[in-house]
């Protein structure tokens, strides 16, 4: 099989201006859309875009673009694209980037230059953008000479689709897209990623055939490239029950008896009590920005098996004792292979059913509030509304805010990448222009955002880009009326907070004035017909939800005085 692209040959010995041949570039790496905002220093580039299949999305600000592109990149496992101007359309990407690199989304980043004859004096919205990009990007680069240009766009993709993915950045100055050239653009191929040492896949195997109580901990790694299915028959081989971080949920079916659900809220839940009691813990895919070590290996009492694309991240409390380096899916087919050969008359090294009490007694938090008709609504009964309306490949996107937290601990994964949550940069604003992104990758599924009343209006503007495009995106408001996230946090440290209400518009009016559907919620029992006539839709809908954040307190309390089955 030939894992390389044909290349097109339209330009070969023809002379043409560099922005085309940054276009046919962009077309080999197999790039289908770009979420952008244009500027004059972009203009031969969009001109160039007019005779190509790629479709250009328009957005309304160009840090939604970059929210955009990155839930698309993680999603199709391709690089999404985004766009923006020079200066302020710089700047504006920013924060939409650095949460890309820190989730390990695959992003390229399309930014304009005035004329390289005016970058070395002061001149209009002239900044070095490439220096700022530097430290939230894997790389970024001016063009300079036209004639780089397929090299420049070849090596940002393939940056940027590297283990671990993340963002790459492209400055073109309006003077070199203008250039008339030759070029062609470089043939692209699949990377094939080497196999874990042998050595160190034997030390790994050693470690679990001698615990006593080893576990597994899937990060957002373990979703990628087939590791999903790899490490769900290992768990199944070993008899090990597996925890996800807020990242990493969907590595098992909520069925599997091994799913043992969600770590990362507080250091007293059930999941981190039972990571207490572990001697070993096979790491998978796991990112220390997901959720730190010090809150689940205190005592830096556990051997850690630590399996990633990468090594691993030097901490005090994550001292590994196997570092297993190479491709995730092929790691853990190596170790169920070693399995196989040498402890075949064990195996499964352990007996599941150790954990099945706690296991349902999680699974019994998750439903504890089901049948509550209280108003303003429960969280916990909001998440068991949407998690039993949605299908299991449905996607939902979390912003970030106190809702988050609660989906983390209370709406379980059926699927990899079902569950889309920013846990590495965390940057509010995330959701409703990644739903976007999410429909244009996966225009088949179901997608809804819920974001807090803070974080929705932080990137509000793009709703009218789901209206434009008529996408039948969800948006799920939880209305508090604060910010909760900050005052829950202050409330437990401090037992008092600072005053951090705000007001809000009508949502249901807000909805009509972009042209399209909202409901504001009155009741409990009007939810799941919400969703239903929500999605009916052709275009966007809005739903409110009154919240009752009462629960984040009474939550704390309670997991304070949280018993573990084990």
């Amino acid at each position: 099989m030939n894992d390389a692209k044909a290349v097109d040959s339209a330009t070969d010995g023809k002379t043409i201006k560099a922005a085309e041949l940054f276009v046919r570039c962009l077309e080999a790496e197999g790039v289908e859309i770009i979420f952008g905002l244009p500027g004059e220093e972009n203009a031969d580039l969009m001109i160039a875009l007019l005779d190509s299949k790629i479709r250009f999305i328009l957005v309304r600000h160009e840090q939604a673009a970059a929210f955009m592109a990155d839930v698309y990149g993680r999603l199709t496992g391709r690089a999404g694209v985004c766009l923006a101007t020079l200066g302020p359309g710089a700047t504006n990407l920013v924060t939409g980037l650095a949460d890309a690199n820190l989730d390990r989304s695959p992003v390229v980043a399309i930014i304009g230059q005035g004329s390289t004859r005016r970058l070395h004096k002061e001149s209009h919205q002239n900044m070095d953008a490439i220096a700022m990009m530097r430290p939230i990007s894997k790389w970024a680069q001016s063009i300079i000479a036209a004639d780089s240009i397929p090299e420049i766009l070849r090596k940002a993709f393939k940056l940027a689709e590297a283990e671990k993915p993340g963002v790459c950045v492209i400055e073109l100055p309006e003077d070199v897209a203008k250039h008339q050239i030759v070029g062609t653009p470089m043939p692209v191929y699949r990377t094939r990623r080497p196999t874990a040492d042998a050595r160190a896949v034997e030390q790994a195997v050693a470690i679990l055939a001698n615990a006593k109580n080893p576990v597994i901990l899937a990060g957002n790694g373990a979703l990628r490239d087939r590791a999903a299915v790899q490490l769900s028959a290992l768990a199944h081989k070993t008899g090990l029950p597996v925890f996800n971080t807020f990242m990493g949920k969907g590595a098992l079916t909520r069925s599997d008896p091994h799913n043992l659900f969600t770590i990362g809220l507080q250091a007293h839940d059930y999941g981190n009590q039972a990571m207490a009691s572990a001697d070993a813990v096979l790491v998978i895919g796991y990112d220390l920005v997901e959720y730190s070590p010090q809150f689940w290996n205190a005592k830096r009492d556990k051997q850690i098996i630590h399996v990633d694309f990468l090594p691993a991240e030097v901490d005090q409390d994550y001292a590994v004792s196997a570092d297993v380096v190479g491709d995730i899916a092929g790691t853990l087919a190596q170790i169920s292979a070693l399995l196989d050969r040498d402890y075949s008359a064990r195996l499964p090294l352990h007996d599941i059913g150790k954990w099945q009490p706690l296991r349902e007694q999680i699974a019994a938090d998750h439903g504890c509030e089901r049948n509550d008709t209280g108003f303003p609504i429960k969280p916990q009964k909001v998440l068991w509304d949407v998690r039993e309306f949605l299908k299991a490949d449905d996607i939902l996107l979390s912003d970030v805010g106190a809702h988050k937290l609660w989906i983390g601990r209370y709406y379980p994964a059926e699927t990899p990448n079902s569950v889309m949550i920013s846990n590495g940069f965390c940057s509010m604003g995330f959701a409703l222009p990644g739903a976007i992104g999410a429909k244009f990758a996966a225009p088949e599924k179901r997608v809804l955002a819920i974001c807090g009343d803070a974080g929705f209006l932080m990137n509000l503007q793009d709703l009218e880009t789901a209206v434009r495009y008529q996408l039948n995106i969800v948006v799920m408001i939880w209305v508090d009326g604060s910010y909760g996230l900050i005052e829950w946090k202050q409330q437990n440290e401090f037992g008092k907070h600072f005053p951090l209400e705000f007001s809000n518009p009508d949502f249901e009016l807000l909805a009509q004035s972009f042209g399209c559907w909202g409901r504001t919620l009155t009741t409990t029992g009007q939810l799941p017909g919400a969703l239903e006539e929500a999605f009916r839709q052709p275009g966007p809908a809005l739903i409110a939800v009154p919240v009752d954040y009462r629960e984040n307190v009474k939550l704390t309390e309670r997991m304070g005085q949280l018993v573990a089955k084990l």
